[in-house]
């Protein structure tokens, strides 16, 4: 495939999602709708990706920029006049380049790399100055319609230009092209006549042709990679097609889904083999879980890892690294910062954030361990509370390897607990304490003669 670049369109309002937010920036599959088209652009390695951005431009733009590639330049459409107009916006960008020139929407998230891949190739397969993507559907309302004489393209209308004849037309533009360098002098030709008075892109394809150009479609078997989003309803329907088939390659994979219709799995998470999700799990975005590991319950996941062997119940984690054969809930929050080591046990109504536990160590009950360093083969007692904020600043707690905490004790950070040391059930922990040593740090019990006063 010869060198190309990417221009993405995405100045649009996109006023049907009724929100603030603009619409490429709407989350499917746990990333946003522009990020998704950028992702299927970068697997073919252009030479640079121009967006277009216009409608609150500076949250489009500060995304982009977070995503740190030196091949994504960005410009803007002020006024919204059209696709072509749109297009004209990225010409500086192109000064002196001759390679070919992907079009493609910001708002098309499902379309995949092959897909692309085989429209770019098909410009100099038919050896045409344009190549548009097509696809047929039962229903092509509101598509612009591929109008053809025979097997060659002739012209692309829109549906509120189209004839009724025209209409019945069920192949339809995906608003996605591939055009050689004629393009921009056919940019130039093109003129608002249409019943929305905006410059159409579209136009581009009968310019060519008039101008002796040929002009081909590639149409894919899925037309469901060129499904738009232009609502709500349309979002929700483009999460259904991208968890089904998410939930098909985990299955052909190995990994058991007990009810397929009752989970959700981002589109970028990873899941080994022999690995059993149950109905109600929710594994969002950036997620990697080993193989032989089962996820049970309304258990939510993100940005973790979670190594071969773990058995996750009923728990929300979050910005976790946990190794193998590590046990989780029931009902337990593991939070930003946390590393479990193999064989830890995290138990119910528990909660860990910024803390390190070295293997082989329990957390059962009801406790919370912050900001902490605990070392191998700790019990860590029912209702232990590591006071790590003391209202202005966060300090550490450290315990040592083999250390046995009884219930309900009170870690005032910050202190240190040497390996091997014991402390009684009820302490509150102030100073540190020697390896080896039984702490005791409660009021002695006392025991007073009962008066009872009529």
């Amino acid at each position: 495939m010869k060198k190309f670049s990417a221009v993405i369109l995405a100045a649009g309002a996109g006023t049907r999602m009724k929100s603030a937010l603009p619409k490429v920036m709407h989350k499917l599959a746990g990333k946003p709708l522009i990020e998704r088209v950028i992702n299927s652009v970068l697997k073919l390695n252009p030479e640079n990706i121009v967006v277009v951005l216009g409608h609150k431009s500076e949250i489009v733009e500060k995304y982009l920029n977070s995503l740190n590639n030196k091949k994504i330049k960005i410009v803007y459409q002020n006024k919204q006049l059209g696709s072509a107009h749109a297009l004209m916006q990225a010409q500086p960008a192109f000064k002196n380049y001759g390679g070919n020139i992907l079009v493609l929407s910001g708002d098309v998230p499902l379309v995949q790399s092959a897909t692309l891949a085989a429209l770019i190739k098909s410009l100099d397969k038919n050896k045409a100055s344009v190549s548009v993507l097509a696809a047929t559907v039962n229903n092509p309302f509101g598509y612009g319609r591929i109008i053809k004489n025979e097997t060659l393209l002739e012209k692309i209308v829109e549906e509120k230009d189209a004839s009724a004849s025209e209409k019945l037309v069920k192949e339809i533009n995906s608003g996605i092209y591939v055009f050689d360098k004629n393009i921009w002098n056919a940019l130039l030709k093109v003129k608002p006549n249409n019943a929305k008075k905006e410059y159409y892109l579209t136009d581009t394809v009968e310019i060519l042709k008039k101008s002796g150009k040929k002009a081909a479609t590639y149409a894919t078997q899925n037309a469901f990679e060129v499904q738009g989003v232009n609502d709500r309803k349309d979002l929700a329907n483009a999460e259904k097609i991208a968890l089904k088939e998410k939930i098909a390659q985990l299955l052909s994979g190995g990994v058991t889904i007990i009810n397929p219709e009752n989970v959700y799995v981002s589109s970028d998470a990873k899941i080994g083999r022999d690995t059993v999700l149950y109905p109600g799990a929710f594994i969002a975005e950036n997620c990697v879980i080993g193989e032989s590991c089962v996820i049970e319950g309304a258990s939510f996941i993100k940005n973790s890892k979670i190594g071969d062997g773990s058995e996750i119940i009923y728990s929300y984690i979050n910005g976790a690294q946990i190794s193998k054969n590590v046990k989780i809930g029931p009902f337990a929050h593991i939070r930003p910062g946390t590393v479990l080591k193999d064989n830890v046990k995290v138990g119910n109504f528990s909660e860990t954030k910024k803390a390190v536990i070295a293997k082989n160590s329990k957390v059962n009950h009801l406790s919370y361990i912050g900001d902490a360093e605990i070392g191998e083969s700790v019990n860590i007692g029912a209702g232990t509370i590591t006071c790590n904020y003391d209202g202005k600043n966060k300090h550490q707690t450290v315990i040592g390897s083999g250390t046995f905490v009884g219930s309900n004790v009170n870690f005032v950070a910050p202190v240190n607990i040497g390996k091997g040391a014991l402390i009684a059930a009820g302490s509150t922990i102030t100073k540190d304490i020697p390896a080896g040593k039984l702490a005791i740090a409660r009021a002695r019990q006392e025991h007073k003669r009962k008066i009872i006063k009529n």
